[in-house]
C-alpha cells in the first residue's frame, strides 16, 4: 500500500469514483466546483493506492480554532467497499495523526454522521472520543 499526499485539482478530480462511493451524485462538475472553493483555504487530500488504483483516501485541513489551537481536521474518510477492513483507514489516520503531531497540531479533529456506526467504532478504537455535537443549519431545502 502507497500512500501520497495530494494538493492540485487535476489529481483530486482522478478520485471522483471514491468521492462517489459518499456522495454518488457528485459529477466532475460538481466536484471540480466545490475544490476551486476548498483548495485556497488549504484544503488537501491523503490517497492509499494498492497496485496504482486508489482504494482509499481522506481529505484534510490544517488550521487555527479558539477551542484548540493548532489542529489538523480529516475530512470525508472514504475506504472502497471492497477494500474495507484491510488497514487502510488504519494507514490513513496513523499518517495524519503523525502529520498533525510533525506540524505542532493540539487536535486532529473529524465529523462522522450520526448514523454511521461502523465509522464510530474505528475512531474509537483508534484514539478519538466525542468532544461535542457538530450542529448544523441547512439554509436551502434539497
Amino acid at each position: 500500500m502507497q500512500l501520497k499526499e495530494i494538493t492540485t485539482k487535476a489529481e483530486m478530480l482522478q478520485q471522483l469514483p471514491l468521492i462517489q462511493q459518499l456522495y454518488p451524485e457528485f459529477t466532475e462538475q460538481i466536484y471540480g466546483d466545490l475544490l476551486d472553493e476548498m483548495l485556497p483555504n488549504n484544503y488537501k487530500q491523503l490517497v492509499a493506492f494498492e497496485n496504482e488504483i486508489a482504494v482509499g483516501l481522506s481529505g484534510f485541513w490544517v488550521g487555527t480554532k479558539l477551542w484548540c489551537g493548532k489542529y489538523l481536521e480529516l475530512d470525508n474518510v472514504i475506504v472502497h467497499p471492497n477494500h474495507r477492513s484491510k488497514g487502510v483507514g488504519k494507514l490513513l489516520t496513523e499518517y495524519l495523526n503523525q502529520k498533525a503531531i510533525d506540524l505542532g497540531c493540539k487536535v486532529v479533529a473529524l465529523d462522522a454522521y450520526t448514523n454511521n456506526f461502523p465509522a464510530h467504532k474505528f475512531y474509537f478504537n483508534h484514539g478519538f472520543v466525542p468532544k461535542g455535537f457538530h450542529f448544523v443549519k441547512f439554509l436551502e431545502e434539497n
